[in-house]
């Protein structure tokens, strides 16, 4: 075994290292090639090589991480059992508590906050053996599409820092992507893990609502926002899902899943025989960038070597459009409403969705889940056809990081700040399992993201196709990490 307290690891080995997968970290730590400590001391060197470059990791949490490791490392000197997750530093988005760490939401309002006690997806990720590393970055309460607060700043894209790592787990996804963490805790309402997976390279899913515990405890009958994980790999992703799900009896709408473990069944997939995908250019009748367009398709169509049938079909969702802008503004309003008075201390982007949704009426709500019924018809009627769908994550490349969103899609002006967040927000109206997945780089050196669709509770089969296209559109080592230094 490694020796766990060395300190002369060098730059390249550091990032070879760091950017393993998880599921390779944490098999070679059970095999004891390499120590926590080890491990955890190369991640704190590829943060502090990388994070002033993109500043995706907000709170450290470094001597708490070495003391974890540490204890790690004697647990399995003594043969004692591990978790799935033994030794795998994780990052934690920061509007997620984490005990006795600054907690600030990404908030003026509570730039101070220290978090009394773990969220329960903390624990259950710590019961896993993971090692919290530190917080990462997001906008004020998780709300926009670009990873910038004014507690701590932009978070910048790593495969050009010009640019923005989107939102709401921008940081998370951005730090995967440099090898500073190798599973990345988030949050997703209306995209918040897939869009950053699509901007960054990396993968991230919308679990079933109720499988992992909810975020947050002020709404918890809501299927709006749920929590899940991001990292390197489908299989990574799957075997966080199993660290994080299981019954919580806390929760008005947890769910057991039908499977005993994502992660098994996800490794054992050999072929996507009898699977049958539908590729859908624009769900959301937006416009998409061409060259994601092409990507996307090219992805979706090469799963047909592994067995996949793969047919291109129309399937347009753009009336649900209205009804999730509605059913997101009532959220809001549900969410802070201890605060309808004294707006102003939020910022821009939480303000403008409270105010939104206190101008709808009861008779909106009403017409809005009426759509979202109808809407969940029309997808049972596609899945009497189809296993999987498949359509691009974001219809636009990165934006630059001064911007709050995009403007226009390939051409086509867009209307408000949330627009171009469509064709993630319409599976989120429905509650249905969606990852993001690499789908390869566009002419100008930027990831495009591939997202595939599945039932409530498919996420080990959505996962298995994931992997797939993982294996046939390999992504190169970021820029910044090839060139060494920040755009």
């Amino acid at each position: 075994m490694a020796d766990s307290s060395s300190t002369t690891t060098t730059p390249a080995s550091i990032a070879e290292l760091t950017r393993l997968p998880a599921h390779v970290l944490a098999s070679r730590i059970r095999s004891r090639e390499i120590g926590c400590e080890e491990l955890v001391r190369a991640t704190l060197g590829a943060i502090e090589r990388w994070n002033p470059h993109v500043n995706a990791i907000v709170t450290l949490t470094a001597e708490q991480a070495i003391a974890d490791a540490r204890a790690a490392d004697a647990a399995l000197a003594r043969g004692e059992p591990c978790g799935i997750l033994h030794g795998v530093p994780v990052g934690i988005k920061d509007n997620t508590p984490v005990a006795g760490v600054r907690t600030t939401y990404g908030a003026k309002l509570h730039e101070h906050h220290v978090a009394p006690a773990d969220d329960e997806i903390v624990r259950r990720l710590r019961a896993a053996g993971a090692i919290v590393i530190g917080k990462t970055n997001t906008p004020e309460f998780a709300c926009g599409g670009n990873t910038v607060n004014e507690v701590f700043g932009a978070t910048r894209n790593p495969w050009d820092t010009r640019l923005s790592a989107a939102g709401s787990t921008g940081g998370g996804a951005c730090a995967l992507a440099c090898g500073m963490i190798g599973i990345a805790q988030g949050t997703d309402f209306g995209g918040s893990l897939r869009m950053p997976g699509a901007f960054c390279g990396v993968s991230g899913i919308r679990a079933t609502a109720g499988l992992v515990p909810p975020d947050g405890p002020e709404m918890p009958w809501d299927f709006g926002s749920v929590q899940g994980p991001m990292a390197r790999s489908a299989l990574d992703i799957a075997l966080a899902l199993d660290a994080m799900r299981g019954w919580n009896a806390g929760s008005p709408i947890s769910v057991v899943p039908p499977w005993s473990s994502a992660a098994e069944l996800v490794r054992d997939a050999r072929d996507l025989a009898d699977l049958r995908i539908a590729f859908v250019r624009d769900i959301a009748n937006i416009g998409v960038d061409p060259e994601i367009e092409a990507g996307c398709r090219r992805a979706t169509l090469a799963l047909r070597d592994r067995g996949a049938t793969v047919e291109e079909i129309g399937f347009d969702l753009s009336d649900g459009c209205d009804a999730y802008v509605t059913l997101r503004g009532q959220w809001y309003v549900t969410r802070y409403v201890d605060y309808l008075d004294r707006t102003e201390v939020f910022g821009p982007n939480v303000r403008a969705n409270i105010r939104m949704g206190l101008e709808y009426s009861l008779r909106d709500v009403a017409r809005a889940e009426a759509k979202r019924r109808e809407h969940w018809e029309r997808w049972g009627r596609f899945f009497d056809r189809f296993d999987l769908l498949a359509t691009p994550t974001a219809a636009v490349l990165p934006f630059p990081v001064e911007q709050n969103h995009p403007t226009e899609i390939a051409g086509r002006v867009l209307t408000t700040y949330i627009d171009w967040a469509a064709p993630t927000f319409l599976v989120s109206l429905v509650a249905l399992v969606a990852a993001q997945v690499p789908a390869g780089l566009a002419k100008n050196g930027m990831p495009i993201g591939l997202q595939l669709i599945g039932r409530r509770l498919a996420e080990p089969t959505v996962l298995a196709a994931a992997k797939f296209v993982e294996e046939m559109q390999p992504l190169p080592t970021p820029t910044l990490l090839r060139n060494g230094t920040a755009a």
